[in-house]
């Protein structure tokens, strides 16, 4: 689905960002060549970035 009219980019684009990259919102439009015009997609981006964050596995530590 269609996450940013304004710029064009999906859900899939940003889980994609999300799961190599656990920045910002900021770093997701960038990441994307895009800027916020209206700023009505920031905060389901941020929704699908902590989706994401949740979904990810936990990083498994070495013994030491």
């Amino acid at each position: 689905m269609y996450v940013c009219v304004c710029n064009a980019f999906t859900d899939r684009d940003v889980r994609s960002h999300a799961e190599r990259d656990a920045g910002t919102v900021s770093t997701v439009y960038r990441s994307l060549g895009a800027t916020p015009k209206c700023g009505k997609c920031v905060p389901l981006v941020l929704q699908l970035m902590r989706q994401v964050a949740v979904e990810l596995p936990e990083p498994v530590s070495a013994p030491g």
